[in-house]
């Protein structure tokens, strides 16, 4: 079946555990689009251009991934895109009940669009972009838990404080 997914977030900054989430999608559905967020209930840390840009940074690996930045609901964007499934991932039983209730949502906004639920790698259950930006802050290291890029981004950023 010729599936589109789209694997929502505001991606503040991409993590390994994303590129998990992306590698393993990338094997399920002919195509994949990364759909970053503008989520104007967050304050990012990285503009929407620097946090695709370093989304793009990490498919270049994944010929049938592609990064689009958004600024809509998401059962449109989807609409708009030909995707039929968005994908969510669960690292901790503490996502299902907002993740069930988003779901939920979305399916009644669109219910031609299923949501599936991919877990991480055991490796990156724990990883999140909110704690990689602070360890980040705090100048600690963040190698073993974003792309080398990434860390450069965020080395970059937070060089201004310090």
């Amino acid at each position: 079946m010729n599936l589109t997914a789209i694997y929502p977030g505001t991606f503040d900054p991409v993590t390994n555990g994303h590129v998990d989430l992306i590698a393993r999608a990338a094997k399920l559905y002919q195509k994949v689009i990364v759909a970053v967020a503008v989520n104007n209930n967050k304050t990012p840390l990285f503009s929407l251009d620097e946090r695709v840009a370093l989304v793009q940074g990490v498919i270049h690996d994944f010929p049938n991934v592609s990064v689009i930045g958004f600024n809509t609901l998401l059962v449109e964007f989807a609409k708009q895109q030909g995707a039929r499934v968005i994908l969510r991932g669960l690292r901790a039983v503490s996502d299902f009940e907002y993740e069930f209730q988003l779901a939920g949502m979305n399916r009644r906004l669109s219910p031609n669009l299923e949501t599936m639920f991919l877990t991480p790698a055991e490796q990156y259950e724990f990883i999140s972009s909110t704690m990689i930006r602070e360890i980040a802050r705090l100048q600690g290291d963040v190698s073993s838990f974003v792309p080398p890029f990434v860390q450069q981004a965020l080395t970059e950023k937070f060089k201004q404080e310090f």
